[in-house]
This record gives C-alpha cells, structure tokens and sequence, in this order.
C-alpha cells in the first residue's frame, strides 16, 4: 500500500501552473467536495520533492497574496520537517534567498512576511549554534543596512517580526530534545543583540506600531532562558508604556509573561547552584531580589490608574493591571516574603490585590478581574506555611489579619445580585457565576486550614447577627453567601470537633426561605453536615423537615434529593423513628412526578440506605407500599404493544428499582462507621428482603422481556436490576439463581446483547466458585459461549460491545474458575481463535479485554489440558497477530497490553515461543517493511531473555513499535 502510495505521488505533476490552479479551487470553487480534494492535493504538494521548485516561482511580485503565502508555507515545511534531506552545502544559499525575500516582502503583504520570518527562523534554528552561530546578530546587522529598495520602517518592521517568530518557532520546533537545549542557550546568549535594539526603539519616539512590534517581540524572547535581571531596562519601558492606551494591552502581555516566566526562579537557583563561593552565591541572589523590590513600586504606582479604571467601568485597563499585581505576586511570593526588612512593601502589594479580588460589580456582567487572583491567595498560604514553625509565627500575625479580611470579600463577592438583575443576566452569565462562586468555595475550604476553628466563629457570629437584627432588615443575599461559606467548608473538612455547629443548626430552622437561592444553599448546608448529624442524632429533627418539606419543590429537586441522600447513608441507623414520614414523603413527591429521571433514581438511592437500617418485618411492609404503583403501572405496561412511550415508562421504572436495590443492603456493613456496633441493626431470618422482592416481580420481568427482547436499551435496563442486586447482596442472591440463569440464557440465544454477558460475568465472578451453584452457573456460561461463537461464525465485525463483553467473561471465567474450559461442550479451539479475530478489531476496549482474555489464558496452559493442547497448536497465530499489532496494526496506545501477551507466552511457553519467533520473523516485511533482520533477531533475542522483568518487556515492545513505524528517534518518540 505504501509502494503503491509513493508511485501515485512520483507520477503527480506539481507544477507551478498545477499549484495555482488547486489553489482557485481551494478558495473559490463553491463545491465542499473539490474544496477537500484541493486541500488534499495541496497537502501532498508541499511535502514533495518538486515543492523546492514551485515555492520560489509562487513568491514572484505578480501573484496574488494568497498563492505567495502557499509558497512561503512550502518552504516553511520543508525546512522544519525535511530538514536532513537538505545537503549542508546548500545552506548558505536558501539563507541568502530567504533574506532576499523577505526584504522583498518587508513593504508587501503583511502574511507573506510572517511566514517567511518562520522559514528562516526554521533555518537558524537547525543551524545553530555551530554552523551559524551568531545568527540574531547576523539578522540585526542584514537589515540595520541601508537599502536603497526599502524604507526605513519597513525594515525596521520586517526584522522585529523576524526577531519575534524566532522564539516562538523554537516553541514549537520539532527539534530532538538534545538539541532544542543546545539552542535555547544560544538564543538565550544572543538576547544581548536583541534587548538594546528594542530598548532603543522604546525609550525614542518611534510610531506606535513599531512600539508595539517591540513590545511583542520583549514578550516573545522572555518565555526563553533569560534572567529577570536582564530584563530590567525593558520593563521599565514597558511600565511606562502602560500610559498610552494604544500599546496598554500589548504592554501588559510583555510584563506578565517577563515577571511570570518560570526561568525567573531557575534562574536563580541554577545561579547559586553553580556559583564558586558562597559571596558570588549571595550577589546572584541579592541582584535577583533586587530586581524585584524595584518592581514591586513601579506596580504600586498603577494604583491610581487602577482606581480611575474601577470607576469609570473600563474593565480592560483594570483586568490589565491586575494581571501584573497578581503575576509578581504569585510567581515571586516566597522571595518577597523572605525580605523581611522590606515587609510593608510586599504587605503593600497583598492589599492591592485584595482590591482587586474586591473589585466592585458582578463577576462575570460588572467585572471579570476578581477571578484572576483568586490562585495568588493560595500560592501566598502555602508559602507561608512551608516555613519553619518560628517565622511561621511570625509571619501568621501579619497574615492572619489579611485572610479573615480575604474571607470577607470572598462572601461579598459570592452574593447573588438582586432578583430583578439576576433574571436580565443570560444563562451563560448564570453558569460563569456558578463557577466563580465554586472557585471562591474552593478557596475558603483551603483558607480553614490556615485560620481553622476561629474562621467557623466568625461566620457563626456573622449568620447569628444577620438573623437577630431587628432593627434592619437583612438581604437573603448576606444570608445565603454566610451559609456558603459554612457548606464550603464543611462540604471537605472535618468539623465535627467544633462548638458552633450545633448553634448554626438551630440557626437554619429560623432563616425566612423566601428564595430559591437561598433554599438551596441552606439544603446544601444540610447535606455538607450529614456526617456531624450521625455523631449527633439528636439534631436531626431540626433539619429533616426542612428537606422533607423542600422535596416537593421542583425548583429544589437536586439539593433537596442529594441532602436527602446523604442523611440516609450517613444517618441511616438513627433514622428509624422518622422512616413513615420520610417513605411516605418520598413516595407523594415520586407519584407526582416532579422530579427529572436522575433525582427520582436518587431518591431511590436514598431510600435504599434508609430502609437498610430496618426491621425486615418494616423493610417487606415499606417495599411493598413503596413499588407496589410502579410493578401495577408495569403490569399494565406490558400487556400494551410496543411503542417509544412505554419504552421511556418500563425503563424509568426498571431504573427505579435498580436504584433502590443498589443500596438497600442488610447483610454488609463495610461503609459503618466506629461505634454503630451497639446500634440496631436488623436481622436476617429468611429471604433476603429484596430477593423476596425480585421473585415477585420476576415473571413480570419476564413478561416485559418478551415483548422488548430485540430493544437493547429495555434489555440493559432489567440486567441492570439483577447485576446491581448481585453486586449489594453477594452470597444472599444466592435463591435467584437458577431462575435468572434460565433467563439470561433464554435471552441470549434469543437476540444477543452485551448487557446479558456483563450480568453473566457477574455471576461467574461470584458463584462460580460455590458447589451448590455451580450447576446453573456452568451450564449458563457453556450457553452463552456457543451463541457467541455462531455470532463469530457469521461475522463479528458489527458487535464490538458483545465481543468487548465475552472476552471480559472469558477473562473472568479463566480466573475465577478455569475448570469450566474443562467441560465436554466448551470448544477452546475456537474461543482461541475468536480472541485472535477480536485482537485486531480497531476499538480499543475490545482489543485490551482481548488482550486480558489470553493474559489469563496462557498460564493455564499446564493445569487444563484443553487449553495447552490448542496454545501448542494454534499459539502461532496468536503470536502472528500480536506482532502484526506492534508493527503498526493497533495504536501505540494499547502497546504494553500487547507486551503482556509476549511476557505470558514467554514465561508458559518459551520452548515454542523461541521456534515460532524464529518462524515469524522470517517472512519478509514482517511485521514491518521498515525493519531490517538484524533488527528483528535482537527483538527475539530481547524477548527471550527477559521472562521476569515484565516492565522491561514493555519498553522493549515500546523501543521495537517506533522502528516499524518509522518513528524512532523522533520527537514523536520523545513524547511516547
């Protein structure tokens, strides 16, 4: 294919008068079809041979911009990506032509120049630093030099966007990883070329475009390795350029990227690694910090500007200045802090940007500049606390004061605006605010770690003067964002230990609901506090009405169903006296139907950790109240035709109970708490009650099965009931199976579907093993096993999801119970051959369950005679596939699962292994016609030797994966 490939392409005639023609029909012709065609072909141009010829004949002065730009892309990639294909003495020369081009290009068209300054940025970057190695000077020098053709500016521009090109195609240059650090240094070096051309254009009153050029070209050269000191002179430049409103924005782009860079700070420590004697260690640090005490007044300055921009609503100007506090800030906290000397200076900065967390207005409608510091606050914490425990201190009485006054613009900041306003914003504001209110809910659950117990105080304080003022009336926005505060932090941090919890709730039983916002927030609060509730049960009866109550709002489905949820799990042993009111509840809000599919499977969740806790007396009589509607409604529904009505019915329903029986568990108490030992719990006499449950309704489900048999989704969802049952109940599922193996066996050889393999996976994995089981289980499996196989006899190709799922069975038979490949009815044979059919399907889940399946397969090979049999017979062909893989069949992505099928083969069968590797890799061009034999037999060699090191095996597969696909050594194979 790929000779055929390179023949069609030697045959293709790029001419110049070819190119163009595509080139009309690429931006012209109306029909999409031509178009891709166009852009293929074009494609397949550039990287031809003949592109060196039509390149420079479509950059001539009398075509059209876009042709001149194709031609320049041309050479572009042809000298970053074909690079050794060049002869090293035509180097001068294409330098000498590119020149002469884009001095051809400096008064012509402004794209043309672009990428011509990224060909010969290209060109300098694979020339440095030996074969051209002052090349940033060479360049200032080149058109420093007058010429008669073009002016002045124009040249002036052409070399600043050269000169800005260059650091960012070594950016994305696809230089190997040794070279790309040879050359960061050399630009680094040459940075002295760079920096006074572009002071020199700042500080003299050039034209505000070629101020701007240089200003992108500063910000350009900064993102490489040059010290922050070096960068001084053009800082200041850039601060004073912050005055002119046409060069602001570009301004603030060089001075965040300088002061952010983070060679800022390896700089430094390479510095005073490196350095001879401690006193020229100490100087490096001492220019450094200087350097940074001298930025911090010159940021302080744009107070003032920052202040005018506020007010006058300019919310670029006060975004751009906050961008600068926040970058010195963040990036350099650690230093700053440890100039002890010099701590009102950086206290100074600290309250400046907590004006701008404070800004005033609405984030994101009045302001989008809060938003920006909000990861300052958490760099300065961790600083702090890094140091040692006495400047901890120290440093703690300063700050301490700074992060509760944090705390309070944090609030201010997460309150709601009016009704009246909230309703104008559009939903895309609405879900900015959601996120921004959950970042500050973020921060303030990791400032508690600095100001722990005091913090909950305060917001204590604050709610119980907000609810006991008389005398003005308080906004439910103040309200609310007090109670955000108290859920964002108990929603992750363990509060059990404080005094104020239980006066916050007796707190929200007096807050005035009269908004959404505000219910669901107190709800939230609830639900956040459901594990302090089970250490303290007596306080449940202040909350639950309050949720009970805000189940049948619909406005409040998900915060009152989840609050729910998690008093049930949480509480669930101290809930009995309440379970009547709370199923009774539950089940009006469910028969109305006011909750969206999710929140009602919830409730049921919910309701399932509750009746766990019961009798199972109370639990049989609270079922049978419970689903009794929905089994009535499904018996009625199944005794109706099909139609997509009924489908979206049976499924809602079934997914009900699903839910219900994920959760309702009496016999495991894995998730219980220390000290519910005394608790009562129910005990078990009989039937596990849902078991009792699942038998009733079974010739139900049967009856529902038979009608929607051929509809995956209905199948899915009644294997969804059994599998999750199963998953809960464990051992006590153990009466259903002999009836639902009868069942999932019908089903199968009826119309096949994942769904059942995965329920029957199940079972292998939990009964397999039990004599008493054995029987249905084996005979199931055995079942399903001969179905599948037909489904391979007639072609697999279109079921990915059943092969996915056998194989998973198959894996999970083999480990779990091998003795079922033992059975006179079970062809290994074959089931040897589907994996070897299912390792080359293109999915990538199929082929790792594949991969699992002959994992667990080949270590058997000794103890099931079957298996060892068909492996010395048909292992051959296993190995053929899984080699045709690594060389370039599957993704490179599924390699070490391919590895792991060559590590088995080679520690079970190593005595075929060596002679069916020797075998393979005769055949020519296998597994790739890139390797040569020399390479193929050190592969074997490698593979052989190593049958413990199964790490070592998978980089050796790695290593052998990028030589067949022609990838090794490059940076694609840095990035693997």
């Amino acid at each position: 294919m790929d000779r055929e490939r390179g023949e069609s392409e030697d045959n293709l005639d790029y001419s110049v008068a070819n190119v163009e023609k595509a080139l009309h029909q690429l931006y012209y012709d109306p029909n999409i079809d031509n178009k891709n065609l166009a852009q293929k072909w074009l494609m397949q141009a550039q990287v031809s041979p003949q592109a060196w010829q039509f390149s420079w004949a479509l950059l001539s002065p009398n075509k059209v911009p876009e042709i001149q730009y194709f031609g320049a892309s041309a050479l572009h990639i042809k000298i970053s990506r074909y690079w050794n294909d060049i002869p090293s003495d035509q180097y001068e020369t294409l330098k000498s032509q590119l020149f002469n081009q884009i001095a051809c290009f400096a008064s012509g068209s402004k794209i043309v120049l672009t990428r011509l300054c990224v060909a010969l940025a290209s060109l300098a970057l694979n020339m440095m630093p030996e074969r051209w190695p002052n090349a940033v000077g060479d360049m200032v020098k080149m058109f420093q030099t007058e010429s008669s053709d073009v002016d002045g500016k124009a040249r002036c521009m052409a070399l600043l966007e050269l000169l800005t090109v260059l650091p960012e195609e070594f950016q994305t240059s696809r230089l190997p990883q040794y070279r790309k650090g040879e050359v960061r240094n050399a630009l680094a070096q040459e940075s002295g070329a760079v920096f006074p051309l572009l002071q020199q254009l700042l500080q003299t009153d050039s034209p505000v475009f070629i101020s701007q050029k240089a200003l992108k070209c500063f910000s350009s050269w900064v993102q490489l390795d040059v010290p922050l000191l070096d960068c001084e002179c053009l800082m200041q430049a850039s601060f004073t350029s912050l005055q002119n409103a046409e060069l602001f924005d570009t301004a603030v782009e060089a001075l965040v990227n300088a002061i952010s860079q983070p060679d800022a700070q390896r700089f430094l420590a390479i510095l005073l690694n490196l350095a001879d004697s401690a006193a020229i260690r100490e100087m490096g640090e001492h220019r450094y910090v200087n350097t940074l005490l001298k930025l911090i007044p010159q940021v302080l300055q744009l107070q003032e500007q920052l202040r005018q921009a506020v007010q006058n609503g300019d919310m670029e100007t006060s975004h751009g200045i906050c961008r600068i506090a926040v970058a010195l800030g963040e990036n350099h906290s650690r230093a700053l802090l440890e100039q002890v000397e010099h701590w009102q200076t950086f206290l100074a900065l600290v309250n400046m940007i907590m004006f701008c967390t404070g800004i005033p207005g609405h984030y994101p409608v009045n302001e989008t500049t809060s938003s920006l510091t909000l990861t300052f606050w958490y760099t300065l914490q961790d600083d702090i606390m890094s140091f040692e425990a006495e400047k901890q201190v120290v440093y703690l009485q300063v700050y301490r004061p700074v992060y509760f006054q944090l705390v309070d613009v944090l609030l201010h900041k997460a309150q709601f605006p009016s009704d009246e306003e909230y309703s104008s914003w559009s939903s895309d504001e609405k879900e900015q605010f959601r996120i921004y209110r959950v970042d500050i809910s973020d921060t303030l659950m990791y400032v508690y770690e600095m100001l722990g117990a005091e913090l909950l105080s305060n917001l204590y304080d604050k709610l119980g003067r907000l609810l006991t003022n008389t005398e003005q009336p308080t906004s439910w926005q103040h309200i609310e964002a007090c109670l955000y505060g108290f859920q964002s932090i108990a929603e992750t941090n363990d509060v059990n230990y404080s005094d104020v919890i239980p006066g916050l709730i007796g707190l929200i039983p007096r807050i005035n609901i009269s908004n959404v916002q505000l219910a669901d927030t107190v709800m939230f609060t609830i639900g956040a506090l459901a594990e302090w509730l089970a250490d303290h049960p007596v306080m449940i009866n202040s909350v639950l009405p309050l949720v009970l109550h805000a189940l049948g709002n619909p406005e409040l489905s998900i915060s009152s169903v989840s609050t729910l949820k998690k008093i049930c799990r949480e509480c669930k042993y101290d809930l009995p006296p309440y379970a009547a009111n709370i199923v009774a509840v539950s089940q009006e809000v469910l028969m109305k139907q006011i909750h969206k599919t999710s929140q009602c499977m919830w409730l049921m969740q919910a309701l399932g950790f509750l009746l766990s806790a019961l009798q199972v007396e109370e639990i049989l009589r609270n079922l049978h109240s419970l689903i009794s509607p929905y089994i009535q409604q499904l018996e009625k529904l199944a005794d109706e035709p099909p139609n997509p009505s009924n489908k979206l019915a049976i499924i809602h329903i079934l997914g009900l109970l699903s839910n219900l029986f994920t959760t309702l568990d009496i016999s495991h108490h894995d998730d219980e708490p220390e000290g519910t030992e005394a608790k009562k719990k129910p005990t078990l006499q009989g039937p596990n009650p849902v078991v009792v449950v699942l038998q009733q309704v079974f010739q139900l489900i049967q009856k529902v099965l038979s009608k929607w048999l051929n509809d995956a989704q209905v199948v899915e969802a009644v294997c969804a009931i059994f599998e999750k049952s199963v998953k809960t109940l464990l051992d006590d599922f153990a009466p259903m199976i002999p009836q639902l193996s009868e069942m999932l066996g019908q089903m199968y050889s009826t119309i096949p579907q994942a769904s059942a393999l995965e329920l029957t996976r199940q079972l292998v994995h939990i009964f397999a093993n039990d004599p008493t089981h054995f029987v249905p289980v084996k005979a199931l499996f055995l079942l399903v096993t001969s179905v599948t196989l037909s489904i391979f006899q007639q072609g697999p190709r279109d079921h990915p999801d059943i092969v996915d799922s056998f194989m998973q069975l198959l894996a999970q038979a083999l480990k779990r119970k091998p003795d079922l490949f033992l059975a006179e009815n079970c062809d290994v044979k074959a089931l040897f051959q589907c994996g070897v059919i299912s390792l080359k399907f293109p999915e990538a889940p199929t082929v790792k369950a594949t991969c699992a399946f002959f994992t667990e397969l080949l270590p058997r090979c000794r103890e099931i005679q079957p298996i060892g049999l068909v492996v010395h017979e048909n292992g051959k062909l296993l190995l053929q596939a899984t080699l045709e893989a690594i060389g370039g069949q599957a993704p490179r992505s599924l390699m070490d699962h391919f590895a792991e099928i060559l590590f088995a083969l080679n520690k079970h069968c190593v005595t075929y292994l060596s002679v069916w590797l020797k075998e393979v890799m005769q055949q020519q061009n296998f597994p790739s016609s890139r390797l040569t034999q020399v390479q193929k037999e050190t592969f074997s060699q490698q593979i052989l030797r190593d049958r413990v090191n199964k790490r070592r095996v998978k980089d050796i597969v790695k290593e052998f994966t990028l030589l067949c696909r022609g990838l090794h050594g490059t940076e694609y194979a840095a990035e693997y």
